[in-house]
């Protein structure tokens, strides 16, 4: 009896299913988590040997695969190194569009967190504009308690 799948059409189904699930972040991520949903901060790893500080934190330095135990606070205030405009709805956005997405390099850390970008217009986003945190007033121990982040404000405001 011939095996052979050459002449075999494949057959497609397409669907909308929704596959629901849940997993356990690890320890890493879930200091990560703890200390922005019971504290407000911003801490990350920092690597011994190459002397990197990774946030989010990293259980092995990529760089020079030594493992990681060290961590270290910074800063909730930073610089946006890139960004992209989101302008069609998705199921995956849970905001309006338009929505901003920016990679940003927190100060004291050496790698960017990637999250939302808000109270500023698309248009006035740009590559090295200064970005503060601003956290959710509710959080649960995720990524969303991060609010976004938002434009800088000048220390000196209302002085």
């Amino acid at each position: 009896m011939d095996q052979s799948t050459d002449n075999v059409t494949p057959r497609v189904h397409r669907s909308r299913i929704s596959v629901p699930y849940s997993w356990w972040a690890g320890d890493t991520a879930s200091r990560f988590f703890r200390n922005i949903r019971d504290e407000q901060r911003l801490s990350g790893t920092t690597c011994e040997q190459c002397r990197k500080v990774y946030i989010p934190p990293r259980k092995t330095c990529p760089t020079c695969f030594t493992p990681i135990e060290s961590w270290v606070d910074v800063a909730g205030h930073g610089t946006l190194i890139s960004y992209t405009v989101a302008r069609r709805q998705l199921r995956a956005i849970p905001k309006p569009v338009p929505v901003i997405f920016g990679l940003i390099r927190l100060d004291g850390a050496n790698t960017a967190l990637l999250h939302y970008i808000d109270e500023v217009d698309p248009d006035d986003v740009s590559i090295g504009m200064r970005l503060e945190v601003s956290f959710a007033e509710e959080r649960s121990g995720g990524i969303q308690d991060i609010q976004y982040f938002r434009p800088e404000r000048n220390s000196t405001e209302g002085e």
